[in-house]
């Protein structure tokens, strides 16, 4: 039952994606990041994750999927999609998670990251996307998407779910690497304002 769930999800995802009209801005950073040929975080906001996941499909990437019932079937459907899948959260699995995600960087690959998943608050960064950034000495790619329809889920993160024909807006944010030094918190701060400040471009545009 839960492979058949998943399998509609991805159905329905493909057919909505087909009307979907995408616009990128700030592509330029995310290539430059591709040719230097070493591994990098891209970070989002919970809320705009579906378009962003739709978006990079097939291209390789690693999510990190919280290894609960929920996020096993969202692994189920991100391998589908073409994802390399690490699970483990800050609260479950969290040390395996972390391992995970610092092979993949370390290995050349590419990262993506909600640092206020996987259960909230929304809009708070945790620790552990600029944990792993020190620690593999990566970049962060802020990236952003807004959507001028969507649908509104009631949980904590809002997360919206571009509607039939819906115009999306990706903007990605000049890359930055994370101090390395300092309070961690300071880090998380710097990030928070980034993804604030690259969403707001994504929406204003959308």
């Amino acid at each position: 039952m839960n492979r058949l769930a998943s399998w509609l999800g991805c159905a329905l995802c493909r057919v909505l994606a087909l009307t979907w009209r995408v616009e990128v801005a700030g592509a330029e950073h995310l290539e430059r990041l591709r040719a230097s040929q070493r591994g990098f975080i891209f970070a989002v906001w919970h809320q705009s994750l579906i378009p962003l996941v739709w978006w990079h499909r097939a291209q390789g990437v690693t999510l990190l999927i919280s290894d609960h019932t929920d996020g096993r079937r969202l692994a189920t459907l991100a391998r589908g999609w073409g994802y390399r899948v690490v699970q483990g959260s800050s609260t479950r699995g969290g040390a395996r998670g972390m391992r995970g995600l610092l092979r993949a960087l370390r290995d050349g690959h590419e990262v993506g990251l909600t640092p206020d998943g996987p259960r909230g608050p929304a809009g708070v960064v945790k620790p552990g996307t600029v944990a792993a950034a020190r620690r593999a000495g990566a970049a962060i790619l802020p990236v952003a998407a807004g959507v001028t329809k969507a649908w509104q889920a009631r949980s904590w993160d809002r997360m919206r779910i571009p509607r039939p024909f819906a115009r999306i807006r990706i903007v990605y944010a000049p890359p930055y690497h994370p101090a390395g030094s300092g309070a961690l918190e300071d880090d998380q701060t710097d990030l928070a304002a980034r993804l604030d400040a690259v969403y707001a471009v994504a929406r204003s545009a959308s």
